[in-house]
């Protein structure tokens, strides 16, 4: 539980303001996700989430309130999971894990994005501190978010992409039994399995991405610095 509340350290809780910094980041970065499952998915041949509106930036759409409220306060939530029926692809299991990958890739586009928007307002010489606090915090959020769907437990994106490669009996009675995987998740997250190494993970790509985008970025027990302006 400690690693996505590690994520959000370098927003300080002690405002209002930070407060709704945080639920920004996390409705745009959950939001970006899902609508990119959407997109691939329909894309492939399935029109299962655009028939329920879910090719949408729109928050009302993807949200699921209880799992915004666990992440934004708990660290560990959830959002509203985009159906698709894999009968629709002309290969079944390579458009589920292609569907699978978009949401991940699409947090690291997204946190890129946001990296290079901190650097042109900050080369531009007049900014806003709130701004660059937010994109940096969305962006690390957002990395984040990508890393830790990518592990292969259902029903984590990474499990759908683990899954495709297996031979179709064992796919398919792994599909069967993915709800039981929350159980598993949960378990792990509760314990904070796996937590330092994800946090180190999302710390690795994000200097990455800081050192393509010209940023001087440095990280210190979790919380981000600009070493300059």
């Amino acid at each position: 539980m400690n690693y996505f509340s590690n994520l959000l350290n370098a927003l300080d809780l002690g405002s209002a303001r930070d407060m709704l910094f945080r639920l920004i980041a996390v409705v745009v970065c959950l939001c970006v996700h899902e609508m990119c499952h959407a997109l691939a998915a329909y894309a492939l041949g399935d029109s299962t989430a655009k028939s329920q509106h879910r090719l949408s930036l729109n928050p009302f759409r993807h949200i699921d309130w209880l799992g915004l409220a666990m992440l934004a306060v708990a660290g560990f939530g959830w959002a509203k999971p985009v159906m698709v029926d894999p009968r629709h692809f002309k290969h079944p299991k390579l458009g589920m894990a292609l569907t699978a990958l978009a949401g991940p890739i699409s947090n690291m586009i997204l946190a890129f994005v946001l990296l290079f928007a901190t650097k042109l307002i900050l080369s531009g010489g007049s900014y806003a501190h709130w701004i660059i606090s937010l994109l940096i915090s969305t962006a690390t959020l957002s990395i984040g978010l990508g890393i830790f769907n990518m592990i292969p437990i259902p029903p984590l994106d990474g499990s759908k992409v683990l899954f495709s490669v297996l031979p179709d009996r064992a796919y398919n009675l792994l599909m069967r039994y993915e709800r039981y995987g929350m159980i598993l998740l949960l378990a792990l997250v509760l314990f904070g399995a796996g937590g330092s190494f994800l946090s180190q993970a999302t710390e690795s790509v994000l200097l990455f991405f800081a050192r393509l985008t010209g940023l001087n970025i440095s990280i210190q027990n979790h919380f981000i610095y600009l070493s300059s302006f």
